[in-house]
């Protein structure tokens, strides 16, 4: 990847990482999937208190990604707030309320390694 392509993801990332730290997001994790998916290179996981916590941060995360400059990122589940996914290209966002993160466990999943032992 070039140099500065790695420089655009990694502000994406702090962006975004920005935001849900100061909306207080809860138990915020970044999962680096780079050459692991040809889908994103970077998988951002984070839960809110109840719907609207949810919805209020994909909200300001999608404000901040398009106040920078980065364009209209791709969401879904907004006006449920279960479950907020967000595709900014080079780094995706899934906003769960804590229940909803227990019952999915995408931790889990993208951490498990082929052939690895549980």
């Amino acid at each position: 990847m070039p140099e500065n392509a790695q420089s655009q993801d990694t502000d994406l990332e702090d962006l975004i990482l920005t935001s849900l730290e100061d909306d207080k997001a809860q138990d915020i994790v970044v999962i680096d999937l780079e050459g692991k998916s040809p889908v994103t290179d970077t998988m951002i996981i984070a839960s809110g208190r109840s719907h609207r916590h949810v919805s209020a941060l994909a909200d300001h995360v999608l404000r901040a990604i398009k106040d920078s400059g980065g364009g209209r990122a791709k969401v879904e589940g907004l006006q449920n707030g279960d479950w907020v996914l967000i595709d900014a290209g080079d780094v995706v966002v899934h906003l769960f309320r804590p229940e909803v993160r227990d019952f999915y466990n995408l931790e889990k999943l993208w951490s498990v390694r082929p052939g690895a032992p549980e």
